[in-house]
């Protein structure tokens, strides 16, 4: 993984200095609301419904050990005992007094971390999928090119006050399992027939208010040109995007909206760019800064050349229990090296909200990082963890520490392994709450023979139409929505992040009026009953709301309604 250089140190560190003194002179009424407002915010810094909320950038989703502890520490120190992993694999805090933020932004900056760009109308954290570099289906690792787009992007002075945040996404799998079609841009790596590395690039994707999946402007652009394209796509947004209505902002609807101009515009761009350089001034990717920072993604020492010895581990777990045997199936999953694993550390359990960990759960995913992993870890889309480096032969033995830990459920992919926003509970901008219905449908749906016998289900629970628990993706979305000072839930069924269980990206539709919050458990039951009584064989969810459509679905759901409150329309 990455190791910060000098240069990268001695930057976190002036500018964690640079924000204790903003954070002083505000406290002391030298710097007003306004103009501490922008300084936080380019630091990662949100004041939301009860405290502050530090956004904790994790590049990539790549994070060590010793960074993990650093987290832990702060957790405990400053906030009230526990973290939130995100859906774009960051983490936050949600209760670190103000006056306390400058020791936050100390404690990361001596751990190599940071919160800059976390928000803002930026370039926000660069995403990937967890599985990089060690995926089976893996044509091109996309790590490098994830760093060089992080360190390009960063403070960048055109890309600082865009219209509107902007996210990248890459992947280089055959499965696309970084969702890249719901990202402002996508990239997807591949190589075409004479073996030359490229990327497909996607532009315009989003949720929110009006989800739009992204449309592909170029089937194949050299890798060398990613960064001259990149600009050129977001220096023609910059150029035409919306300022005046914040809802109109994202490059989507500046996409949808103007349809091939605005794909004409940037190919335009991306043309004066390269003709207007002079001295190297458009930033061609070479094969020498490729290399240099392809460097930091080798295997990492004491990673054994492919042993496929290790793998008589699989192979001899018949006789094993059947809470191991189970967990092999969910938690684990293949290794581009022959004798390794990686192994999913399951961060929803009953009694804690999806994504969450406290500070003793992070020192001990930490421990078995660096037991099993090589000190490597990765945080999912999923809002999980992942141990990137396990040799197969030690698989019965982390299965046995880790549910010491309470972070080896069996539940990787089912239904109650959902997508969770912070909701109400924290966010000053939701509608309603997600926690309580996550934990309601967490405690119907606890018993894992059940579970298992259901099948793959993503289900993503929202507080508010921003969609950060990306409900629109969801094959069972659910979205909080105020009607009249109360919270009410929405349904839509049939989405899609993009993966292989799941099909294209997609968003879900709407089944019906909204539900109260005690009513939604009963939906969730009512929907699930009703894809066991029509699948065929092993047939999976998604794929039986997609043969028989919504309606039998729908029905169930209003006979929810019926037998409780009134209709009351979404």
């Amino acid at each position: 993984m990455y190791t910060y250089t000098a240069f990268d140190r001695q930057f976190v560190r002036q500018r964690a200095a640079q924000f204790r003194d903003q954070l002083e002179r505000h406290l002391g009424g030298q710097l007003g609301e306004d103009e501490f407002r922008a300084l936080r915010l380019q630091n990662g810094w949100y004041i939301q419904r009860h405290a502050p909320m530090l956004r904790v950038a994790i590049p990539y989703g790549e994070l060590h050990a010793t960074q993990l502890r650093a987290l832990a520490g702060i957790a405990r120190e400053l906030d009230r005992g526990f973290g939130h992993f995100t859906t774009r694999q960051n983490l936050q805090f949600n209760w670190i007094p103000l006056e306390r933020a400058a020791d936050a932004m100390d404690a990361l900056a001596a751990a190599d971390m940071h919160g800059i760009q976390t928000s803002g109308n930026c370039i926000r954290n660069i995403t990937t999928d967890a599985f990089a570099g060690i995926a089976p289906d893996e044509v091109v690792d996309p790590r490098p090119y994830c760093e060089i787009l992080r360190q390009w992007s960063t403070l960048h002075p055109e890309f600082a006050f865009l219209p509107r945040k902007f996210k990248i996404a890459v992947t280089g799998a055959g499965e696309d399992r970084a969702a890249t079609g719901w990202h402002d841009i996508g990239l997807r790596l591949l190589k075409n027939d004479a073996g030359a590395v490229g990327f497909q690039v996607s532009v315009g994707g989003g949720m929110g208010r009006t989800p739009i999946i992204a449309s592909v402007a170029r089937e194949f652009l050299p890798w060398q040109q990613i960064l001259v394209y990149i600009e050129a796509i977001v220096r023609v947004y910059n150029r035409y995007g919306r300022r005046d209505n914040a809802f109109k902002a994202r490059i989507k609807i500046l996409v949808k909206a103007e349809g091939r101009r605005f794909f004409d515009a940037v190919e335009a761009e991306f043309r004066a760019i390269l003709e207007r350089d002079q001295a190297g001034a458009a930033h061609l990717l070479t094969q020498a800064e490729l290399d240099r920072v392809s460097r930091s993604f080798e295997l990492p020492a004491g990673v054994a050349a492919p042993v496929a010895a290790n793998d008589a581990a699989i192979a001899d777990a018949g006789a094993a229990p059947a809470a191991f045997r189970r967990w092999l199936d969910r938690n684990v999953q293949a290794h581009k090296l022959h004798g390794y694993r990686a192994v999913t550390l399951s961060l929803k359990r009953a009694g804690q909200a999806p994504g969450d960990a406290t500070a003793e759960q992070m020192e001990r995913a930490a421990t078995l990082a660096e037991r099993y992993s090589h000190a490597e870890l990765r945080v999912t889309h999923d809002q999980n963890l992942v141990l990137p480096w396990v040799l197969a032969s030690d698989l019965r033995a982390l299965w046995e520490d880790a549910r010491a830990a309470r972070f080896a459920t069996p539940n990787i992919g089912l239904l109650t392994d959902m997508i969770a926003c912070p909701g109400g509970d924290f966010c000053g901008l939701a509608n309603a709450r997600s926690l309580p219905v996550a934990a309601a449908i967490t405690e119907r749906f606890a018993d894992l023979d059940e579970l298992h016998d259901i099948g793959e289900v993503d289900l993503h629970i929202s507080g508010c139409i921003n969609s950060c628990g990306h409900h629109h993706s969801g094959h069972i979305g659910i979205l909080g929505v105020d009607k009249d000072g109360q919270e009410w839930y929405q349904v839509t069924l049939g989405g899609s992040d993009g993966s292989a269980a799941s099909g294209p990206a997609l968003p879900g539709k709407v089944i019906g009026p909204s539900f109260a919050a005690d009513e939604v458990a009963d939906v969730l039951e009512a929907l699930i009953d009703t894809y066991r009584h029509h699948r065929r064989g092993c047939e999976r969810f998604i794929d039986t709301v997609r043969r028989i459509g919504a309606d039998p679905f729908k029905t169930a759901a209003q006979a929810v309604r019926r037998a409780g409150t009134p209709e009351f329309a979404a």
